[in-house]
């Protein structure tokens, strides 16, 4: 009788193992660049969070009158640096070591992470009450962190499009942000409502979408969030909170 007959194929675990390196080689790739550029980019990533913090001191009118410059800025160098060559050439010569690939994609045509970050700031600001943007501005830039560079270096297990450990980063990172962040009353439900945001955020860093994760995780967690607390608090008052 043969091997493949007789039942001597390979252990579950030396089946897995291979495919386990297969996904961690694949995260790898699908990043395009180097673990300590990574770094760097994260670094400056969390830069960020002076976003949500500063928001959380001035009014919503301000913060607009701040943010929609600076957004506008950032989105016509960005889209000028695809269709005005000396704009490519300082751009690239300055930052493009930090790009991944399909942000440097001249077909398609791509933004950088920073611009959707500011696209994204100013929408939740101008569409959702304060208290859920500090919440979900804040998910986006630590736990997005967390999940890229735990991804990259442990990532074994595949979920959705990304890894399973990134994203339990992600959410547990998110989690605790939410049990920091700014509540109206304290409510044990307000924290709950924070949970399931986070884990919609979760699924929507991981999830395969087109749309880019800096504008898909903050509109889906505020989102989430603000029906929620139409549905379970409807006493609350978020506009209370400014």
């Amino acid at each position: 009788m043969s091997e493949r007959q007789g039942g001597m194929s390979s252990p579950p675990d030396a089946q897995a193992e291979p495919n386990q390196n297969t996904l961690h080689n694949e995260l790898q790739q699908a990043a395009t660049i180097a673990y300590r550029t990574e770094l760097i980019r994260k670094t400056i990533h969390l830069c960020s969070l002076s976003i949500p913090i500063i928001y959380l001191f001035i009014t919503r009118e301000l913060a607009l009158q701040l943010l929609v410059p600076m957004t506008l800025w950032f989105l016509v160098v960005d889209i000028a640096r695809f269709f005005h060559k000396p704009t490519a050439e300082l751009f690239y010569r300055w930052f493009g070591w930090l790009l991944r690939k399909h942000e440097q994609d001249k077909l398609d045509k791509r933004l950088n992470g920073a611009t959707y970050v500011l696209i994204a700031s100013t929408l939740c600001v101008f569409l959702f009450p304060k208290l859920l943007v500090i919440t979900a501005l804040s998910i986006l830039i630590i736990s997005d962190t967390t999940s890229a560079l735990v991804g990259r270096r442990f990532g074994k297990r595949p979920f959705l499009e990304k890894s399973l450990e990134g994203s339990t980063a992600f959410f547990v990172t998110a989690v605790l942000v939410v049990l920091v962040t700014p509540k109206i009353a304290g409510l044990p439900l307000e924290y709950l409502i924070g949970v399931v945001g986070a884990a919609v955020g979760t699924a929507a860093e991981s999830a395969p979408l087109r749309l880019d994760d800096n504008l898909s995780v903050p509109l889906s967690i505020c989102a989430v969030m603000w029906l929620l607390y139409a549905l379970l608090l409807p006493s609350i008052d978020l506009a209370v909170f400014v």
